[in-house]
């Protein structure tokens, strides 16, 4: 599949990119080439193959939840310079 100007220009200004014209002619032909290797991957015969969602199976990758007492709010405020009855207070960030 060949790409025109046309289309880099319509794909740069959806990626809201500015190219140069002086990469056009090397970015058209950079993309022509990438789609054309996708067009290889089409002809690959995969009937048979179940669609993978990991290369490796996995399982249990997450740690256990464990229940565990909180801390004390009175404590916790005690690290704290300001604060409003159990909430910190923090200077405003924005405007």
């Amino acid at each position: 599949m060949t790409l025109s100007a046309a289309d880099i220009q319509r794909l740069a200004k959806l990626a809201r990119l500015e190219v140069p014209e002086n990469q056009m002619v090397e970015l058209q032909s950079d993309l022509s080439r990438i789609l054309a290797l996708f067009d290889q991957l089409k002809v690959v015969e995969t009937s048979g193959i179940e669609p993978l969602v990991h290369a490796i199976e996995t399982s249990d990758v997450l740690a256990p939840d464990h229940v565990a007492d909180s801390l004390d709010v009175q404590d916790v405020l005690k690290n704290a310079p300001v604060h409003d009855e159990s909430f910190f207070k923090v200077p405003p960030v924005m405007g």
